[in-house]
C-alpha cells in the first residue's frame, strides 16, 4: 500500500483494501490471463526438459516430411544452396607477419594442401567437402543438429584422404541418446559436461541404434572427448544442450497444407471425371414406368448413356432430363489461401518465399527488398554453419599439418595467426545486373568500396580473378588482339565510355 492507500485505510479499513486490492487487480498482464479466447501456457519446463521430451518425436517427423512432400524438401533444397552453396564455405588463409602483412608463402601453402584435404575429407571418402558441407548443413537443419568426430593421426582401420593425418567422421544425431542421463556423471541427454556446464565428453554409439546390430546399453556406448567432436545444434535457449528441428513451429500447418492439397487434388479429379445422372419428375408431370422400353420378359431394356462426343440421347421418356453433378472445383480460393500458407511457412523456416513457391511475381523493389531481407538471415545461418563447423575444421587441419610436418609453421608467422583465414559464404545474386553494376561502379568511383568487395559480392575470388585477368591479357598480347578491357587499362590510350556509363548517358 503506497501513503495515499494507508491514509485511506487510516480513516476507512474496507475503503482502502478495496483500494489496495484494485491496483494489484491492474498490475497483472492481459496477456497472462486466460480466457475463453485464450488458452493458459503455464508450462515453464527447462530447455533440456522440453528437448528430451519432444526432439526425438520432431525430427522423425522432419524426416518423414523431407521424404513425402515437395515443399518441405524444396525449402531445405533452398537453405542450404543459399548457405552453403555449390562451392562450400570458402577459406582464403591470413596468417600474419610480426608488421601485421599476411605472409603470403605459407598461405599459399595452407591453400594448396587444404584444397588437397578438402577432395576426400572424411571418412568414407564418398563426400568432397563442398558435398559434406551440404549434408551437414541439411541434416543440421532438418534434424535440428548433428555431430562430427574430428580423427586425428593414426588411427585402427584408417587411411586419411590426405598427406594431413586428419579426418571428418559425420554422425546423424541419432548417435548421441536423448535418453541416457546419468546425473553421477553428469551426464545429460547423452552430453556430459563439467560444473560450469561446458560439455567434456560425447557419449556416441559404437554403431547404427536403428540397424539392431548395436546394443542399446552403457556397452554399446563410447565417449569422445569434447575437444574432438563438433556439435551443430539449433539453440533457441540458453543453458539448452541438444538442438531441435527448424520444421518444430511449422509441423502442424504445413502438414494441413499437404492434407489439404491432397483433398482438392482428389476434388478436382472428380470433377475432371464428368458424372451424368438421370433426372425423374414425379408422375404428376408426366413420368410413368409403363412408358420405359421393356423386352419380352416386361422387364426394362438397359440404356447405353456413355458419354461420347456428339452424341445424341434419344432414349429418354417423358419426364425424364439429364443433369450434371457440379463439384464446384476447382476452388477459386486455392491459390490465395495457399500462397498465405506458404508465406507463413517460409517465415517459420526461415526461406524465402519467393524461392520456395517459386513465384516471382511483383516489381524490382518489392523483390529486391524481400531478398535483401531474407539475405540476412542466410548470412546469420551461414555465420553459425562456419563458427560451428567449417572454421574448427580448418583450425584443427592447421594445427596438424604443422606438428606432423606436412605444412609446418615458418618461424617468422606470428604465433596464434598461423590459422587466421577469411571465410567466404554465398553472396546475395544481383536481380537486375544492369543497375547492380551501376550502383557499385558509382560506389567503386567515389571511394566508398573497393574492387575486392565487389568480386566477393559477386561470389568470386580476388586472387583467382587477379591471374585469370592476367593470364588472359597476356595471351590477348602474344597474339595481338585487343578488347576494351586492355584500351581502358593502356597509359596514354584514350578514354571509352563502358556499358554501364552509355546505359546511364541514354536514360538520362
Amino acid at each position: 500500500m503506497n501513503f495515499i492507500d494507508r491514509l485511506i485505510a487510516w480513516q476507512n479499513p474496507i475503503a482502502g483494501l478495496r483500494r489496495a486490492q484494485a491496483r494489484r487487480a491492474l498490475a497483472y498482464y492481459e496477456g497472462a490471463k486466460p480466457s475463453r479466447q485464450r488458452k493458459s501456457r503455464t508450462d515453464n519446463s527447462s530447455p533440456n526438459a522440453l528437448v528430451g521430451a519432444g526432439a526425438a518425436a520432431l525430427r522423425a517427423h522432419a524426416r518423414y516430411l523431407e521424404r513425402n512432400h515437395d515443399l518441405c524438401r524444396g525449402a531445405l533444397r533452398v537453405m542450404v544452396n543459399n548457405i552453403v552453396g555449390a562451392s562450400g564455405i570458402g577459406v582464403e588463409p591470413q596468417p600474419r607477419r610480426a608488421d601485421g602483412t599476411i605472409h603470403t608463402e605459407y598461405a599459399s601453402a595452407l591453400r594448396e594442401g587444404w584444397r588437397k584435404w578438402a577432395r576426400r575429407p572424411e571418412v568414407t571418402k564418398r563426400y568432397r567437402w563442398p558435398l559434406a558441407q551440404r549434408l551437414a548443413a541439411y541434416t543440421w537443419l532438418r534434424d535440428g543438429e548433428m555431430f562430427a568426430q574430428q580423427l586425428i593421426g593414426p588411427v585402427a582401420f584408417l587411411n586419411h584422404g590426405s598427406e594431413v593425418p586428419f579426418s571428418l567422421e559425420l554422425i546423424e544425431p541419432d548417435f548421441v541418446p536423448l535418453d541416457y542421463d546419468d546425473l553421477g556423471k553428469s551426464i545429460r541427454q547423452g552430453i556430459q559436461s563439467n560444473a560450469w556446464g561446458e560439455a567434456t565428453n560425447f557419449w556416441v554409439y559404437k554403431g547404427d541404434p536403428r540397424e539392431g546390430t548395436t546394443f542399446l546399453t552403457d556397452s554399446g556406448l563410447k565417449a569422445i572427448p569434447a575437444a574432438r567432436m563438433l556439435h551443430l545444434s539449433t539453440l533457441d535457449r540458453l543453458h539448452q544442450q541438444r538442438g531441435v528441428s527448424e520444421f518444430a513451429s511449422v509441423i502442424t500447418r504445413i502438414e494441413d497444407l499437404k492434407d489439404y492439397e491432397e483433398s482438392e487434388r482428389i476434388a478436382a479429379k472428380v470433377a475432371a471425371s464428368m458424372t451424368a445422372y438421370v433426372k425423374r419428375t414425379d408422375p404428376d408431370n408426366g413420368y410413368s414406368s409403363d412408358n420405359v422400353p421393356k423386352g419380352e420378359d416386361g422387364q426394362p431394356l438397359p440404356r447405353d448413356l456413355r458419354m461420347q462426343p456428339g452424341m445424341i440421347i434419344d432414349s429418354l421418356t417423358v419426364g425424364e432430363e439429364i443433369g450434371m453433378i457440379d463439384s464446384k472445383r476447382p476452388n477459386p480460393n486455392l491459390v490465395t489461401w495457399r500462397a498465405g500458407q506458404l508465406r507463413a511457412f517460409a517465415a517459420g523456416v526461415g526461406a524465402s518465399y519467393s524461392s520456395v513457391s517459386r513465384d516471382y511475381d511483383g516489381t524490382y523493389s518489392s523483390q529486391r527488398q524481400e531478398l535483401v531481407e531474407q539475405w540476412v538471415n542466410y548470412a546469420v545461418l551461414t555465420d553459425e554453419f562456419t563458427g560451428m563447423l567449417v572454421q574448427s575444421a580448418y583450425e584443427t587441419f592447421v594445427w596438424i599439418a604443422d606438428v606432423s610436418g606436412k605444412i609446418p609453421r615458418p618461424r617468422d608467422v606470428v604465433s596464434g595467426t598461423e590459422d587466421d583465414a577469411l571465410f567466404i559464404g554465398q553472396s546475395m545474386p544481383w536481380i537486375d545486373p544492369l543497375k547492380e553494376a551501376l550502383a557499385w561502379e558509382k560506389l567503386v568511383q567515389a571511394g566508398f568500396a573497393s574492387e575486392v568487395e565487389v568480386i566477393r559480392r559477386r561470389g568470386g575470388s580476388p586472387r583467382d580473378v587477379l591471374e585469370q585477368i592476367s593470364e588472359f591479357r597476356r595471351q590477348a598480347a602474344e597474339k595481338a588482339l585487343m578488347f576494351s578491357s586492355n584500351i581502358a587499362s593502356t597509359p596514354g590510350a584514350p578514354a571509352t565510355t563502358s556499358p554501364a556509363q552509355a546505359e546511364e548517358e541514354a536514360t538520362a
